[in-house]
């Protein structure tokens, strides 16, 4: 039988590579079509800007002005329901609150909750914070996953067979499962972890209940770490980082995704699920470990990273496909919509600097400061630009969850746990307007071809 199995292996190896080559050239598109036909790759035209498919009152992303009848980048703005991300955030850190819940309010409900609201929206979170029994033991703890992303989707989905109303789209029941998910995400990705760490790292094995009281920061924290303990800064500057991560917008992929599964009618956990998978992707969820990783290769190869002519020789080579992983990619630096700066990464970089103080990572944030100036130079003298490049919220996120011990496999949950807001906002408005299926068209360039009889092929 082992005998039968490796053979079929085998077999099955050989024609899959084989047959690999032949999928590829059949399926090559002369990309002169795209242009010929009007076609947007990537849904985005020739300057970058995104093609409208939708309307959206949840966020409003801001990257460039028309001056003169021209559209010319400007210094990049982010509202949440209309209010300007850097308010939001002076307003919950100037009144010593942590900001998840109470933008997460403002998301889902687009106000901003006074004192009572927030304190009844806070309770219901907390009673939404339980698993199914057993959960962890039948689901979790079952065939663990160094992807804890992949560990969240297969939770996600089990879930289906604990929700007797599963398939309701009344509005009531939609947002009763949108805040469940916001409340046990958390868990999910911890707990998804410690089951990794247990089972695949012979790595002690341990499970906290989370705290009624406690906000979402200081909860994952605390189930995180084996003592359960934190201090005030790490959970604030975490605090910080979910509430940036929360919400960008109806046209990036794992929330267009979102409205376009919603648009089918399927359930919420399917709909989550299929996000999920969007984010875990490199080209959108998966860019803050990469960063770290590329900082790693600078302080490894650079003697001196206090010396910027170095380090800016080292970019270049970066940029030039020398070194690091070879794919000429400065990692943190661009976004697909803000031009000159990202307005996320701006108000973060004053948490990362009071916590790099905070845990004697001083030399790290110059050295991070110092790649945020020198990169967009060296990108741009050797590279054509459309539009600016500036540093994104992941150039600095990164750091921010190494300072805070937070292992790699849980960078990318980390912008779930913040980002489940956003598709739930987006889920809920997308069935509020739901009318029809999206379906944007192809253009399709089949060479018709008359039918051959399999005896004359």
């Amino acid at each position: 039988m082992v005998m039968q199995d490796m053979i079929k292996k085998e077999m099955i190896k050989s024609y899959t590579e084989k047959y690999s080559q032949i999928c590829h050239d059949n399926n090559l598109v002369d990309f002169s079509l795209y242009e010929k036909y009007g076609v947007k790759r990537g849904l985005r035209d020739l300057n970058g800007m995104g093609v409208v498919t939708g309307i959206t009152n949840i966020s409003l992303i801001k990257s460039n002005e028309e001056i003169d009848g021209k559209s010319v980048p400007c210094e990049g703005e982010l509202y949440y329901r209309g209010y300007n991300i850097i308010d939001l955030v002076k307003g919950f850190v100037g009144g010593n609150r942590y900001g998840f819940e109470e933008i997460a309010y403002l998301l889902l409900f687009s106000k901003l909750p006074d004192a009572a609201e927030l304190a009844q929206f806070q309770e219901i979170l907390a009673g939404c914070r339980n698993l199914p029994r057993n959960f962890v033991r039948d689901v979790i703890m079952k065939a663990p996953s160094k992807d804890i992303m992949n560990s969240l989707t297969k939770s996600i989905l089990t879930l289906v067979s604990y929700d007797e109303r599963v398939s309701d789209l009344s509005m009531d029941n939609i947002l009763r499962q949108c805040l469940t998910l916001i409340s046990i995400f958390p868990m999910l990705a911890v707990y998804g972890y410690h089951a990794y760490n247990h089972y695949e790292c012979g790595e002690s094995f341990y499970i906290h209940r989370p705290e009624d009281k406690l906000s979402a920061a200081e909860n994952f924290l605390r189930m995180l770490r084996p003592d359960k303990k934190y201090s005030e800064v790490e959970a604030k500057v975490l605090d910080a980082a979910l509430v940036l991560h929360m919400e960008h917008g109806g046209g990036n992929n794992s929330t267009f995704t979102t409205r376009v599964i919603t648009s089918a009618g399927t359930d919420t956990y399917s709909v989550i699920a299929a996000a999920l998978s969007s984010l875990k992707g490199p080209k959108h969820g998966g860019a803050n470990n990469m960063v770290i990783e590329m900082v790693k290769d600078i302080k490894a190869h650079v003697t001196d990273v206090r010396d910027e002519e170095a380090v800016r020789g080292y970019l270049t080579r970066i940029l030039n496909k020398e070194v690091f992983d070879r794919r000429g990619l400065i990692y943190g630096m661009g976004h697909a919509v803000y031009s000159i700066s990202d307005p996320r990464a701006e108000v973060f970089k004053g948490f990362v600097e009071k916590l790099a103080d905070a845990k004697d990572r001083r030399p790290d944030f110059e050295l991070y400061s110092m790649i945020e100036r020198i990169a967009p130079e060296v990108i741009a003298a050797r590279r054509p630009i459309y539009k600016g490049v500036s540093a994104n919220v992941d150039f600095y996120s990164g750091f921010v969850y190494s300072m805070l011990d937070i292992p790699v496999e849980l960078y990318t949950p980390m912008f779930a746990i913040a980002r489940i807001v956003g598709w739930s906002a987006h889920r809920l408005e997308e069935l509020s307007n739901a009318d029809k299926i999206i379906r944007p068209a192809y253009k399709s360039i089949v060479t018709l071809k008359d039918y051959v009889d399999i005896n004359e092929r």
